[in-house]
């Protein structure tokens, strides 16, 4: 048992890591990396058929993951403490004409990540991760998007962006859990056959 929680704790600890490094790497990638990137803009990908959106949007889906991470490993208080610390590293590293819609984009969507994936992460770990990554992707896409730019006419690229992030690693998530019951139930087998 102290050894799980030791690797808990290590493990919670590297996503921790992961996720604060996830914020100079997003401000990163949305202006050098994409299949179009305009002069003085961000770096487009396509996320749909016909729909682009800022490769950021990748990055971002990350982080909500990273931080549900975090939170199942190390706990609330310490899934807190990232989205504060993000938050100013958000404020470091964000274009000076964008820090206040870049830090209240990710304190607000990351809060509403771990308002929606708290009361999930028990019984549904994979509909957790999808679900509190859905909510917060469409409240930081919403809030960036009206401070920055006035409107929310790329909210959908934005959301669909950051979903495909947290549906890969949902299914990921609950193909582990499932794998892991069934190793469980083998386990508590083989102890009743001896």
């Amino acid at each position: 048992m102290q050894m799980n929680l030791s690797k808990d704790r290590t493990c919670g600890l590297l996503y921790f890591a992961l996720f604060i490094l996830t914020i100079p790497a997003m401000n990163w990638v949305v202006m050098n990396v994409g299949l179009s990137c305009t002069e003085s803009g961000p770096c487009l990908i396509p996320v749909w058929f016909g729909i682009q959106a800022p490769s950021g949007v990748l990055m971002a889906g990350f982080a909500l993951v990273l931080r549900d991470l975090v939170q199942s490993k190390l706990g609330v208080r310490w899934s807190l403490y990232a989205i504060v610390l993000g938050a100013l590293l958000s404020a470091v590293f964000s274009d000076s004409s964008l820090i206040f819609a870049c830090v209240l984009a990710f304190f607000f969507s990351e809060l509403a990540d771990l308002l929606v994936y708290t009361p999930l992460r028990k019984k549904w770990p994979a509909w957790a991760i999808l679900a509190s990554g859905l909510v917060g992707s469409v409240v930081d896409s919403a809030i960036f998007l009206t401070i920055a730019f006035g409107g929310t006419e790329f909210l959908f690229g934005q959301v669909l962006g950051k979903f495909w992030m947290s549906l890969i690693v949902a299914i990921l998530v609950g193909w582990l859990h499932t794998r892991q019951r069934r190793l469980n139930r083998v386990a508590i087998q083989e102890r009743l056959i001896r």
